[in-house]
């Protein structure tokens, strides 16, 4: 790893670390920032993972007292999907060649800033208009659990929007459960990614250190900072990234 590597993931991994601490949306950071210094694009998003997972893990243990069932939905089946859903994204991460991956890697992009963007507006909308039962609530879990391995980006939100038309929840028992469900598939599919071998160490530890420190900082921003600036940061970084990784797939 080169010294402007380097030096790039350090401020990339603080950047991303405050911000999913702040608002989410840190993957948007990390991804594009490994693609650029040079590494192919599934070991990208697999250390990416690796290199957040500490911040996402601290946040699950900040709300431990607010974790609760989903209405009908006990806790112990939502935490096996979110771990066969991880395994089972992280499996297909590997088992996607690199060519599939540059390809869909835009498209990904794509829909995590779409979700990021349009998720909590649209969650909002659906609750009053929408109530749909348990089965295709705990076909969307599934589902999401295992892009939550896979790639992750504005899956927290997605599972916030899907479980907002079961009924008015509790909007901190559902940021609880989100950041708990969400770490657990990571976790999964970090374990997957370390055995197998993908990750790029260097660039990792760099990021790794650098986003525990960056989420301490985006966790006293969060205080001072209002919501809709730092989610229009976000909005505004994931859609250049977007543009910029469209643009290279079609050069």
């Amino acid at each position: 790893m080169t010294l402007e590597a380097a030096l790039v993931m350090l401020g990339a991994g603080f950047l991303a670390g405050a911000l999913n601490a702040a608002a989410g949306g840190g993957s948007f950071v990390s991804i594009p920032a490994m693609v650029f210094v040079g590494l192919p694009s599934v070991a990208a998003n697999a250390s990416s993972t690796v290199a957040l997972l500490p911040g996402t893990l601290t946040s699950a243990w900040a709300w431990r007292g607010a974790f609760r069932s989903l209405q009908g939905f006990r806790l112990p089946v939502l935490v096996l999907i979110s771990l066969v859903g991880g395994l089972a994204g992280a499996v297909l991460l590997l088992s996607t060649s690199q060519r599939a991956f540059d390809d869909v890697l835009p498209w990904l992009l794509l829909v995590g800033t779409l979700a990021f963007t349009f998720g909590r507006p649209l969650g909002a909308a659906l609750r009053q208009r929408v109530r749909i039962g348990r089965g295709p609530v705990l076909a969307s879990q599934v589902l999401l659990s295992v892009y939550a391995g896979y790639f992750g980006g504005g899956v927290g939100i997605m599972m916030m929007a899907v479980w907002g038309m079961l009924g008015d929840l509790d909007i901190k028992a559902m940021s609880a459960l989100r950041t708990l469900l969400v770490s657990i598939a990571n976790l999964v599919a970090v374990l997957i990614f370390v055995v197998a071998g993908p990750v790029h160490w260097p660039e990792t530890l760099a990021m790794l250190v650098s986003a525990i420190i960056g989420g301490y900082a985006g966790a006293r921003l969060a205080s001072r900072v209002p919501d809709r600036v730092l989610r229009g940061f976000v909005i505004l970084f994931s859609t250049l990234m977007t543009v910029v990784f469209f643009w290279r797939a079609w050069r």
